[in-house]
C-alpha cells in the first residue's frame, strides 16, 4: 500500500536522528544506540526491542561489499554475460503473461515494459533468486562498518516502520547482502517512499507479489525523474571522421544537432530532434556506439556502475525489439593492476576519478577522454596501453 505521508515525516525525523550514531565502535553498543534514537524518534519501545532482538554483525555482508568482481569487465564482455538467449525468451514470456500490469505501468508512469522486465532480469533473474542474505542483520552491518553509514542508517529505520505495518520480519525478510528486497531488489526506504499495492491484498509484497515489484519499481523510477514515453538509449553508426571528444555523458546536443554531425540510428530512426543526448562509445570509436537520451540518466539513480546501466538500459531496448548490437573491434583494453595504474597517473594529475578500483567508471572516463585530447590521440575514453604509456 501507499505510504501516507504523516508516516515518512516519521520515519525523516528517525532517519535525522541516526545520523548521529557514531559508526564503528562494539556492535552491540551501536545497536543499543539504535534502540534509543528508534525510541526517541517515536516508535514503540517493545516494538523496537522485539525488532532489534537477535540482529548480529554479518561477516558475509562485509566479504560481499569489499568484492568488485563482474563490474571490471568492459561492455560487451559484460553484457554477453548477463544477456542470454534464455533471459530474452523469458522476458518476453513474463511480459505476455503480466501484460495487463505492464499496461498499467505505461499508462500511470509511461515506462516501456523492456525497462521493468530487464531490471527484473537482472536483479533477481525474474524472482528466482532474490538473495538469501537476512536483510536487518545487512544493514546494520553496513550502517556499523564507517565506509558508507549515512546511505545505510536510514533504511534501518524504513525496516523499522516496514515491520510496524506487518511487511517486514527482522528474522525471516532476506534479500540482497547490501539490503535489497524483492523482485526488482529496493531497499525499505524506497519501499517505504514508493510502494504499490499492485494486487489490492493490503500489502506491498515485493518477494512474492510481481504485480506490487513492477509497479513499485516503475513508480520510484518516476520519483527519480524518468520522462514518461519518451526513449533512453538507441543504437547509432557515426562517421569515421567524428571528433570523438564531443561523445560522453558530459557532452549534450539535440537529436537533430548529432544527425546534422553524421549520427544515424542503426535501426529505424533516431528519436525527436529536439531531444537532448549524448553519444556513448563504452569501448571506444572501433565499438558499439550509443545515443543515450535524457531518461537514461536516470539509471544511475538505481545503480552507480556504467558497465551495468548501459548493459540493463540495451537490454531494456532488446526486449522492445531492438537487434542484437554491433560489437565493432575495439581495442585492447586495460585490465585490473594496469586500470589501477592509470587511474593512480589520473588522480596524481588532479582528475577525480573515484576510487582507485581498476574499474573503467564514468570520471575515470572523462579523464581518459581529457588527457587523450591533450595527447593529440582520439579522445573517445577508451584506455589503451598506448594511453597508459604515454603518460
Amino acid at each position: 500500500m501507499r505510504i501516507k505521508a504523516a508516516i515518512l515525516g516519521c520515519l525523516m525525523a528517525s532517519a535525522a536522528q541516526a545520523q548521529s550514531v557514531p559508526c564503528g565502535g562494539g556492535f552491540g553498543s551501536f545497536v543499543d544506540g539504535l534502540k534509543a534514537e528508534a525510541i526517541a524518534g517515536g516508535h514503540d519501545a517493545a516494538t523496537v526491542n522485539r525488532f532489534f532482538a537477535g540482529v548480529s554483525q554479518s561477516a558475509a555482508v562485509l566479504k560481499a561489499d569489499r568484492r568488485q568482481g563482474i563490474f571490471q569487465d568492459p561492455f560487451i564482455t559484460f553484457s554477453r554475460k548477463l544477456i542470454s538467449q534464455s533471459r530474452l525468451d523469458k522476458g518476453r514470456q513474463m511480459g505476455q503473461r503480466y501484460a495487463s500490469v505492464f499496461d498499467r505501468i505505461q499508462t500511470d508512469y509511461g515506462i516501456a515494459p523492456g525497462v521493468l522486465l530487464a531490471f527484473w532480469a537482472f536483479e533477481t533473474d525474474y524472482g528466482a533468486f532474490q538473495g538469501d542474505f537476512n536483510t536487518a542483520n545487512a544493514l546494520v552491518t553496513l550502517a556499523h562498518d564507517c565506509r558508507r553509514p549515512e546511505i545505510f542508517r536510514p533504511q534501518i529505520f524504513a525496516a523499522l516502520t516496514l515491520y510496524e505495518h506487518g511487511d517486514f520480519d527482522p528474522r525471516t525478510t532476506t534479500g540482497a547482502w547490501a539490503g535489497e528486497i524483492g523482485m526488482v531488489q529496493m531497499l525499505p526506504k524506497d519501499i517505504l517512499e514508493n510502494g504499490v499495492d499492485g494486487d489490492g491484498d493490503g500489502h506491498v509484497t515485493l518477494k512474492t507479489s510481481a504485480p506490487d515489484a513492477l509497479l513499485s519499481g516503475a513508480k520510484m523510477l518516476s520519483h527519480l525523474g524518468w520522462r514518461p514515453n519518451e526513449p533512453w538509449l538507441q543504437e547509432i553508426t557515426m562517421p569515421a571522421d567524428f571528433d570523438w571528444s564531443q561523445t560522453g555523458l558530459e557532452v549534450t546536443k539535440s537529436v537533430a544537432e548529432w544527425e546534422q554531425l553524421g549520427v544515424r540510428a542503426r535501426a529505424g530512426q533516431l528519436d525527436d530532434g529536439r531531444l537532448q543526448a549524448s553519444i556513448i562509445l563504452p569501448q571506444g570509436r572501433f565499438g558499439p556506439k550509443f545515443i543515450a537520451y535524457p531518461n537514461f540518466n536516470v539509471y544511475f539513480e538505481w545503480n552507480q556502475s556504467f558497465t551495468y546501466v548501459l548493459t540493463a538500459a540495451y537490454f531494456g531496448t532488446r526486449l522492445m525489439g531492438a537487434p542484437v548490437y554491433d560489437a565493432g573491434n575495439p581495442e585492447p583494453g586495460l585490465q585490473g593492476a594496469q586500470m589501477k595504474q592509470l587511474q593512480t597517473k589520473l588522480a596524481a594529475m588532479g582528475y577525480d576519478v573515484g576510487a582507485i578500483d581498476g574499474i573503467l567508471g564514468a570520471g575515470t572516463r572523462a579523464a581518459v577522454r581529457d588527457v587523450q585530447a591533450k595527447l593529440g590521440m582520439p579522445a573517445d575514453a577508451w584506455p589503451t596501453a598506448e594511453l597508459l604509456n604515454r603518460l
